[in-house]
């Protein structure tokens, strides 16, 4: 009867070199939380007061800029570590 063959190296090796930890720049933090109340806020203030001077202008276009402020929060969300 033929012997079963055996694995003669181990099955998992761990890697040799260490992984560094990424660390995300300072600056992203604040830029994104400052990016979505911004965003909440343009919005905020369009609803409350749609004739203020700059905002009524834009009419419609202030959501599109509100909601554009916290996209860009949320985008800047994804590269924090």
């Amino acid at each position: 009867m033929p012997k079963p063959k055996t694995r003669k190296k181990a099955v998992y090796t761990p890697p040799k070199t260490t992984q560094q930890v990424k660390v995300s720049p300072r600056w992203l933090a604040p830029v994104m939380v400052a990016s979505w109340i911004i965003g909440i806020l343009w919005i905020a203030v369009y609803y409350v007061a749609p004739q203020a001077p700059l905002l009524g202008t834009l009419q419609n276009w202030n959501l599109l800029i509100g909601f554009g402020f916290i996209i860009f929060g949320v985008i800047l969300s994804t590269r924090w570590r």
